[in-house]
C-alpha cells in the first residue's frame, strides 16, 4: 500500500497539532508541566487513564496470548492489567494521604527510606519507563513495516516527533487532554475493527473451527494458568512504579474522585484487552496464526479488505501516542523534582527549560531502540521483573513503622539477582545466569518466567518481614515534605 506512509504520517501529525492547538494558548508552568495537582474529576480521570493505559502492546501481546497459551492465560493478562489499576485505589489513597504535597512515588521513597533505596528505585523506575516507551515505539514500528512496508526507523521518527511536538511544550497538561481526544478516536476505531471483522469472517463460527483445531486452547491447562498467574505478577509489579499513575493519584480532585476514577479505568480496560485477544482465535481459525505475535495483522492483512487494515494503524496510532506522551511526561516528572532536590535555588524558566529537553533526549533515545526491531514481549518482560523485585519493599514501607531503607535496598536487590536465576534469555533456551554456565548449566536453572517472577516477589518478601529495625519511623514528618517547582 503506498499510500500507507502518507496515511501514518497524517495522522501522527493530526494528534500533534491538537496537542499544540491545546497547548498554544495556555500558560504552563513547572507545576502544571509536571502533573497538575487537585485539577482533574472522575471523567477526565478515567478517559486518562484508558487512553495511557492502551498501548500499542494490545495489538499485539494479548493476540499472541491467545495463539500460544489459551484463554485462560488471556484471562490473566486481562485481569493483571485491571488489578493493577485497583491497586492504586489503596496504595494510590494511602500515599496522598500520607504525602500530600509531594509529586512521585520516588519522593516519598527518599524521605522514607533515604538515599541507598531511593536510588534503586529512582533507577528501576526510570528503566521500567524508559524500557516501555522503546517498546511502545518499536511495536508501532513493526506494526507498519509489516502492514505499509514502511522501514522501522522511518516509523520511530514519525510518532516520536509527533509526541514530542505537543509533550515537550505542554507536558502533563497536554497529555491529559490528548487523551480525552484520543480515547473518543480509540473506542469507535476498536469497534469497527472488532465487529468488521466479525462480519468478514461470517459471525462467531469461526470459534467452531478453533475448538475443533486447538481445544487445548480453550480448556484449564497447567501452563496456561501458570502464563495467566506471571502476567498478573508481572503487570501489577511494573505498572506500580510507572510514574504516569502516580502522576494521575496527585491529580485527581479530591480521594473519592481519584478512587472512583481508578477502579471505572480498570474496568473499561478489561474487556478490551480480552477482545484483542480473541484475534489470536480468529488467526487460529483462519490459518493466519503461524507468526504468533503479529497474530492480529496476519488476520487482519489476509482476511479484511484494506480499508478495515488502515483503520487498524490509525488504531495503532492513537494507541502508542496516548502511552508515549504519559511515558515521557512520567520519566521528566521524576527527573524534574530531583532537579530540583539538588539544585534548589533554580528559577521556574532553568526548571521548565530542564524537562523539557530531558523530553526531547528520552524521545531520540526510544526512536533509536525501535529502529532495532528488539522483541517487544521480551523488552516488557525484563522491565517487569526488575520492578518486581523492589514491589514488596516499597510497599511494606507504606505501613511498617519499624522497617529500614537498607533492609529495603537489600532484600530488593536479592530478589532482583534471585529472579535472574530463572528468567529466560531471547531465546528461551536458558535462563539468563544459567546461560553463563552454557553445557555445565545446572538443570534447575532452565528457563522459567514464573519460578523467575515469584523468586523476585516472595524473597524480599521474606527478608522484609524478617528484617525488623530497631528504631521506629514517624510516618507524619511526610506530611511536611514539599518539593517547590515554582
Amino acid at each position: 500500500m503506498d499510500y500507507g506512509l502518507v496515511i501514518f504520517i497524517a495522522t501522527a501529525v493530526t494528534f500533534a497539532m491538537i496537542g499544540l492547538l491545546y497547548t498554544r494558548k495556555k500558560n504552563i508552568g513547572a507545576e502544571d508541566f509536571v502533573g497538575s495537582k487537585n485539577s482533574l474529576g472522575t471523567a477526565a480521570l478515567v478517559t486518562t487513564l484508558f487512553a495511557s493505559g492502551l498501548g500499542s502492546w494490545i495489538l499485539f501481546g494479548p493476540a499472541e496470548t491467545g495463539v500460544t497459551t489459551g484463554l485462560l492465560a488471556l484471562i490473566g493478562y486481562a485481569a493483571g492489567s485491571l488489578l493493577s489499576l485497583w491497586v492504586f485505589t489503596v496504595l494510590g489513597i494511602r500515599l496522598r494521604r500520607l504525602m500530600p504535597k509531594g509529586h512521585t512515588l520516588t519522593e516519598f521513597v527518599l524521605h522514607r527510606f533515604g538515599k541507598r533505596m531511593y536510588g534503586l528505585v529512582l533507577m528501576f523506575s526510570i528503566f521500567y519507563m524508559i524500557i516501555s516507551l522503546a517498546a511502545e515505539m518499536t511495536g508501532i514500528a513493526l506494526a507498519a513495516n509489516l502492514v505499509f512496508g514502511i522501514p522501522l526507523a522511518i516509523t520511530a521518527v514519525v510518532v516520536g516527533f509527533g509526541v514530542l511536538a505537543y509533550t515537550a511544550i505542554g507536558g502533563f497538561r497536554a497529555s491529559v487532554f490528548t487523551d480525552k481526544v484520543q480515547t473518543l478516536v480509540i473506542v469507535p476505531l476498536f469497534a469497527v475493527i472488532f465487529v468488521g471483522s466479525l462480519a468478514f469472517m461470517g459471525g462467531l463460527s469461526v470459534f467452531d473451527t478453533v475448538v475443533t483445531e486447538a481445544p487445548e486452547l480453550f480448556g484449564f491447562s497447567a501452563y496456561g494458568l501458570e502464563f495467566g498467574i506471571t502476567l498478573i505478577i508481572a503487570v501489577i509489579g511494573a505498572e506500580f512504579f510507572n510514574q504516569g499513575w502516580w502522576q494521575r493519584i496527585y491529580a485527581g480532585k479530591d480521594e473519592s474522585t481519584t478512587k472512583k476514577g481508578f477502579a471505572l479505568a480498570g474496568i473499561v480496560i478489561f474487556p478490551v484487552i480480552l477482545l484483542a485477544g480473541l484475534f489470536g482465535f480468529f488467526a487460529i481459525g483462519t490459518e493466519a496464526a503461524s507468526e504468533p505475535s503479529v497474530a492480529l495483522f496476519a488476520f487482519l492483512i489476509a482476511n479484511t479488505p484494506e480499508w478495515l487494515i488502515v483503520v487498524t494503524m490509525v488504531l495503532a496510532t492513537a494507541l502508542v501516542m496516548s502511552s508515549m506522551d504519559t511515558l515521557l511526561n512520567g520519566i521528566v516528572s521524576i527527573l524534574t523534582v530531583d532537579f530540583v532536590r539538588i539544585r534548589p535555588k533554580s528559577d521556574h524558566k532553568k526548571i521548565l527549560r530542564f524537562a523539557k529537553w530531558i523530553t526531547v533526549a528520552l524521545a531520540v533515545f526510544g526512536m533509536f531502540v525501535a529502529s532495532e526491531g528488539y522483541s517487544v514481549l521480551y523488552l516488557f518482560l525484563v522491565a517487569d521483573l526488575v520492578c518486581v523485585a523492589v514491589l514488596f519493599p516499597v510497599v511494606y514501607g507504606f505501613y511498617q513503622k519499624r522497617y529500614s531503607g537498607t533492609a529495603g535496598a537489600v532484600s530488593s536487590v536479592i530478589g532482583l539477582l534471585a529472579g535472574l536465576v530463572w528468567f529466560p534469555t531471547e531465546d528461551w533456551s536458558a535462563s539468563i545466569i544459567g546461560a553463563l554456565f552454557g553445557s555445565a548449566s545446572p538443570s534447575f536453572m532452565q528457563g522459567n518466567l514464573l519460578w523467575s517472577f515469584l523468586a523476585a516477589l516472595l524473597f524480599p518478601a521474606a527478608i522484609s518481614v524478617i528484617w525488623r529495625d530497631k528504631k521506629e519511623y514517624d510516618f507524619s514528618v511526610l506530611r511536611k515534605k514539599e518539593t517547590r517547582l515554582s
